[in-house]
């Protein structure tokens, strides 16, 4: 394996970790509608458990409103509770065939604590993105130990680790800016 190599890898591993953040933060609800917020909870059905995305087809008609279409009728009630025992703190309105979830608006309080929660996903995709620094880096001294690479190539690829690095961290503080000023608008 090259220097090379290990840096392309080490990239692919931060750009994977900022993905992963950036749905989570898609699930974190800003008083707005939005699909993310519900596609991954986790339903009960049919004798075992799937994600609702999979259960039936979410729409955001209104910018305050989520209806949620099952494929199966059967499954509605298992749906609704699904979503109620969930934390996204909406209740599900049942309305024949569909489900509708009205987005009500955010206290101050909720708001805070949304906040605090997409602090704790930064901090998590920040803790990804140092682990795949010292892969890389525990990678390099490898094959320079091997003598495929000079002491000098050595030092050369820690610093194009080390700037990856301070890349997407730098990158993860943007996001995070980004999602916190959309949750404390009103």
């Amino acid at each position: 394996m090259s220097a090379d190599t290990i840096l392309f890898e080490a990239e692919e591993g931060m750009e994977k970790s900022i993905g992963f953040m950036m749905h989570e933060f898609a699930a974190i609800r800003t008083g707005k509608a939005s699909p993310a917020l519900v596609e991954t909870i986790d339903v009960h059905t049919y004798g075992s458990s799937m994600k609702l995305k999979a259960l039936a087809l979410i729409t955001s008609p209104e910018s305050r409103l989520l209806v949620i279409q099952p494929f199966d009728a059967g499954t509605i009630k298992d749906i609704e509770k699904a979503i109620l025992e969930s934390n996204v703190g909406i209740t599900p309105a049942i309305d024949g065939k569909i489900i509708r979830l009205r987005i009500p608006e955010l206290s101050e309080e909720r708001r805070k604590d949304l906040v605090r929660t997409v602090h704790k996903v930064a901090e998590e995709g920040r803790v990804r993105i140092r682990a795949n620094r010292r892969e890389a880096m525990d990678a390099v001294k490898k094959i320079q130990k091997a003598g495929t690479i000079t002491e000098d190539d050595l030092t050369r690829s820690e610093k194009e680790i080390q700037k990856l690095t301070d890349k997407f961290v730098a990158s993860i503080d943007e996001h995070v800016k980004h999602k916190e000023a959309e949750l404390m608008t009103v």
